[in-house]
């Protein structure tokens, strides 16, 4: 049997994190078993599904490196084939035409409330006769289709994650709609569990990874299968990711599109190898990896049943593991955009031998990617502000003449390197007949208005070649 997997992202908004995470271990799943890898637009909700939304699902898939094999494939096209199995049930009795109206479902679910009831259908239209059906048309209602959930039927499955799986029927909610209301005799919109069924069915689909917000869809969706007569596919039901508080991710908790971590500096390789820690765990209990890596060893036997909690320390910690390892001419042009977005004044193809010189500095430092703005600020405008700090540095008894001597050494030295600079301190701090400390504070704090940051030496030589350093000094004299 060839594997065949499927995303199928709803385009009513950005590219949620919930979706990447069960795409991934979609994709996962396909590249370690051979098989294929399908993309699927679930855009059936025409007011709520938009262009740019779809557009922002394709790019933050191609974005993580989830590339896939077949698609996308559109719902929106495909109406006629679900409306052929919508008849087929029709066809063979297990859906039929429910012309119950919007004020008698209002009124049972009312009832139903009063006397502390889950809320479910009575499947009073299921039995119609045709002339109780032909009052109702007279009526003027528009049918619904339904597809006739039998309560004592119990709907069981082996599931990957979380073995084996058992609903009632008398726990779905009385017969299933699956399509909405239209005139006479005429098919209207299929709703999702219908849709879902029928393309999985037509793209061959073996097995079902998503959420486990999906169960009681599953237990719904293999009567359906049942219904058109075709082998129900596997199903792994993966754990939800949830808040550092335990409660489910939601929009409340602030980030969660893929866009947004994108914004705030997270990298690609970094985000897709913590999402797929959300649930799994490697055999060698290794954290950092590639997806290819990930998926040679990937197995459903090794996802968890409870969600996982997102930390957020953890994916800055893996985020900075990949950032320091990227080489300066890799990195510069990601921090670039950061640096535009700030204002900062430069010039990407005359300054890159500098830029280059600047990525190398701070790289090291970075968590994420904005992080570049505030670490090379100094090195972008024309004046330092000192804070307290720095102002009590250069404060300190023999700081002024330490500045003083600098400067004059430094207007004698045009073109300054890494060992000159060494050696005008060594010069200064035996001229001054202070300590070396002393003159590295004092420098410091002058250059860049801050008593902590990146290599001194470094930073000298940077704003140097920028005729910044002198201007400084004098500044603060």
């Amino acid at each position: 049997m060839t594997v065949r997997v499927r995303i199928a992202p709803s385009p009513t908004g950005n590219l949620h994190i919930g979706t990447a995470r069960t795409a991934v271990f979609n994709w996962l799943f396909a590249r370690h078993n051979g098989g294929t890898f399908i993309l699927r637009i679930e855009d059936t909700d025409v007011e709520r599904s938009k262009p740019e939304y779809t557009q922002n699902i394709l790019d933050g898939l191609k974005w993580l490196g989830l590339n896939w094999d077949e698609g996308p494939l559109f719902q929106s096209q495909r109406l006629d084939l679900y409306r052929q199995s919508i008849q087929t049930l029709l066809d063979n009795g297990s859906a039929y035409r429910c012309y119950t109206s919007t004020a008698e479902l209002d009124a049972l679910r009312a009832a139903q409330e009063a006397n502390n009831q889950a809320p479910r259908y009575d499947n009073r239209h299921r039995n119609l006769t045709p002339e109780q059906e032909a009052a109702f048309i007279a009526e003027g209602r528009r049918p619904v289709i339904r597809f006739k959930i039998e309560d004592d039927r119990e709907i069981s499955w082996l599931d990957l994650v979380r073995d084996k799986v058992t609903w009632k029927g008398t726990d779905l909610g009385g017969d299933m709609v699956i399509a909405r209301a239209a005139d006479g005799e005429d098919l209207g919109q299929p709703l999702y569990n219908l849709a879902v069924v029928v393309d999985d069915i037509d793209m061959q689909i073996t097995h079902v990874i998503r959420g486990e917000d999906h169960i009681a869809n599953t237990a719904k969706q293999i009567l359906l299968y049942e219904g058109l007569g075709v082998k129900v596919p596997d199903f792994a039901h993966t754990p939800l990711i949830l808040s550092p508080e335990g409660k489910k991710l939601s929009k409340r908790d602030g980030v969660t599109s893929i866009d947004d971590f994108k914004q705030m500096g997270y990298i690609a390789p970094a985000l897709v190898n913590y999402m797929t820690l959300l649930g799994w765990s490697a055999p060698d209990a290794q954290e950092l990896f590639t997806l290819d890596v990930a998926a040679g060893q990937f197995d459903f036997d090794r996802v968890n049943k409870a969600g996982g909690k997102f930390d957020w320390d953890k994916l800055n910690w893996i985020n900075s593991q990949y950032i320091h390892a990227l080489p300066a001419e890799e990195l510069l042009p990601q921090l670039i955009p950061y640096w535009q977005a700030a204002g900062f004044e430069l010039d990407a193809d005359a300054d890159r031998s500098w830029l280059l010189q600047l990525t190398s500095l701070i790289g090291a430092s970075l968590e994420r990617l904005d992080g570049c703005v505030e670490i090379s600020r100094t090195f972008f405008t024309p004046t330092a502000t000192l804070n307290e700090e720095a102002i009590a540095k250069v404060s300190q008894p023999g700081a002024k003449e330490v500045l003083t001597s600098l400067l004059t050494a430094l207007k004698a030295t045009p073109e300054l390197s890494a060992i000159e600079s060494q050696e005008l301190i060594k010069q200064v701090t035996k001229e001054q007949g202070v300590k070396k400390g002393l003159v590295m504070q004092s420098l410091r704090a002058a250059l860049t208005g801050e008593v902590h940051g990146p290599d001194l030496i470094q930073s000298w030589l940077l704003l140097h070649q920028h005729q910044l350093a002198i201007p400084r000094i004098e500044q603060v004299l």
